[in-house]
């Protein structure tokens, strides 16, 4: 088997978070240079693809998070590494040290960059690239002001996160959690006529809350599941492309008018808690409701009150607001169908995620038009 190209190194003892936490480390093909003796790359190497610069003209790239190997080969290869394996509760400052003399960085989710992040990054820094659609963890508007590039990675992931949605909905509806908890517990007397009901898909109106790439996947899956589709869009999709789908104008309408609800719409003030106790209210008594797309989106202490009331049958959850922290009173219930936001974690999804922030780095310093640029 061929050696890694890629090697960790441990960092020096200043580089360690004054709480514990975990810090950097260097990572390029072969000749690791410790945190503290970092060299900013400067303007080598702009204007080449990755594999034409020699190894003194690489650019230097922060990766935050350790990504699947394919990547982190793939990373090794065009690019000195700088490795941040950052967690959650590390200020700020273990950022801006780590960003020290690099080109870029690559993000994910659950890395902070707001204003005051970016304010203070290091002048060396020209692009962020996030492992991710979402980008509500960057503040763009700051970035823009600092004259950094952005982008993330939209189209590779549509099929991972609506199987994702799939299995919350089929999960949810025919009481998936209740059942294995039930085996595992070793409680289980056979089979009997009233044990664990749930509800079928088929034949059912399944209500689309934003009927983009993610939407139009589930939507298509859930066709074949015999399910009857309606959505509701900021703009009609029209034919071909609506599928015979039922258009609704309004969110109250499409909610109405659905006995499973699906939600996939991106963050922001307009959708913030737009499932809430008003509007979980025009639901159908005993609908399921089903969330792969951002925690904001619901309330949590009203998606909670109707599960309990029984005005819901069951919900399916994939996302959280704060998360990792999950309100409590979820893992009381029944249900829910609780996962860990696994909506694009396939082998698949995440190799193309790496690659499309890749490529979008490789065109920026390239100077070509990088397909997927936000600033």
């Amino acid at each position: 088997m061929a050696a890694r190209t890629h090697k960790r190194l441990q960092p020096e003892p200043t580089g360690h978070d004054d709480r514990g936490g975990r810090v950097l480390s260097a990572v390029n093909a072969g000749q690791g240079v410790g945190w503290n003796g970092a060299k900013g790359a400067g303007r080598k190497g702009e204007g080449m693809t990755a594999q034409d610069r020699t190894a003194s003209e690489r650019l230097r790239l922060l990766v935050t998070r350790r990504l699947p190997e394919m990547v982190m080969d793939r990373i090794a290869r065009e690019y000195e590494v700088q490795l941040a394996d950052l967690a959650p509760d590390l200020d700020d400052r273990v950022l801006w040290e780590g960003a020290e003399g690099c080109d870029a960085i690559l993000c994910a989710p659950g890395d902070s960059l707001a204003a005051a992040s970016i304010a203070n990054l290091p002048g060396s820094v020209r692009a962020l690239a996030t492992y991710s659609v979402g980008h509500e963890h960057i503040d763009l508007e700051a970035a823009r002001s600092r004259g950094i590039a952005v982008f993330h990675t939209p189209g590779v992931l549509t099929d991972a996160t609506a199987e994702v949605a799939m299995l919350l909905l089929l999960g949810a509806a025919r009481r998936a959690w209740e059942g294995q908890a039930l085996v595992r517990s070793g409680k289980w007397a056979g089979w009997e006529p009233t044990q664990l009901l749930g509800r079928t898909l088929a034949g059912k109106r399944l209500g689309v809350l934003g009927m983009g790439r993610i939407g139009s996947a589930v939507a298509l899956r859930a066709r074949a599941f015999g399910m009857e589709i309606h959505y509701c869009n900021r703009k009609r999709l029209g034919n071909p492309s609506e599928g015979g789908a039922v258009f609704h104008s309004t969110p109250r309408e499409l909610f109405s008018n659905s006995d499973f609800l699906t939600l996939h719409c991106p963050a922001s003030e307009a959708t913030q808690q737009i499932l809430d106790a008003r509007s979980i209210g025009w639901l159908p008594r005993g609908a399921v409701v089903v969330n792969s797309a951002r925690g904001s989106l619901v309330d949590d202490a009203a998606l909670i009150a109707a599960l309990r009331s029984g005005h819901l049958a069951a919900a399916g959850l994939d996302v959280y607001e704060g998360e990792p922290a999950v309100n409590p009173a979820y893992l009381q219930l029944e249900n829910v169908y609780l996962l860990p936001h696994l909506g694009s974690a396939t082998v698949e999804a995440r190799n193309a995620m790496g690659h499309k922030a890749l490529d979008n780095l490789a065109a920026f310093f390239g100077g070509s038009e990088a397909p997927n640029r936000l600033v």
